[in-house]
């Protein structure tokens, strides 16, 4: 009877050590593959065009690789006026790059990356496109995925998502600066995304949160 009592203690105590213990491994987990998540690169298809996105360093120097591999014949620069490398906007630097005026699409207005999505799917559908390349830094290719996936969903455009190398830690984001501060940005804004939060607004979000930190 003891040992039957005492083998009954013995298993809740370790159920109890499991729930206390449990929520901080989970929470750890996260932590440590938080930058892993984020980075998305699929094996590069034949297409009818890349859509290279605004806002980073080697986007479409990116671009230009994947056209002058053959896997595409046009790049759609979305928000092409934006500055992205020592020889001007998106434009200059495709063009500086050897991609001919003739192969070039623009759309120039786009604030965010749900606009990136919502302004090249009519320039798509204009051009009779059925798939594109959609080219973006490493990390923030999930939620480009994401919010591209949501705009172009009964499109029936198919869509092939490779990031571009920014120097982002995906696998210690917590080791840099940079890395930690792209880490937050992109889960906050994944995270105003799913509430309904695109565009300037979003923008404007993410500045007070930082703000609430400082």
């Amino acid at each position: 009877m003891n040992s039957k009592n005492t083998s009954k203690k013995a298993g809740k105590h370790r159920k109890r050590i499991l729930f206390l213990y449990l929520p901080i491994l989970l929470i750890l987990l996260l932590f440590f593959t938080a930058g892993r998540f984020l980075p998305l690169m699929q094996p590069p298809q034949q297409a009818h065009v890349i859509i290279v996105l605004s806002g980073g360093a080697g986007r479409v120097e990116q671009g230009a690789e994947l056209y002058q591999a053959g896997y595409a014949p046009y790049l759609l620069l979305s928000n092409s006026k934006e500055s992205t490398s020592a020889s001007g906007d998106m434009l200059q630097t495709a063009l500086a790059l050897g991609i001919p005026t003739d192969a070039i699409l623009t759309e120039n207005a786009a604030l965010s990356t749900y606009q990136n999505a919502e302004l090249t799917l009519p320039i798509m559908k204009q051009h009779g496109f059925t798939s594109a390349i959609v080219v973006s830094s490493e990390f923030h290719m999930r939620r480009v995925k994401l919010l591209f996936d949501h705009v172009y969903k009964k499109s029936g455009i198919e869509l092939t998502y490779i990031g571009s190398d920014s120097g982002y830690n995906a696998k210690s984001w917590w080791s840099d600066r940079y890395s930690r501060e792209t880490t937050f940005n992109e889960y906050t804004k994944m995270i105003g995304n799913f509430f309904g939060y695109n565009g300037p607004e979003a923008k404007d979000a993410l500045d007070q949160i930082k703000r609430w930190f400082r």
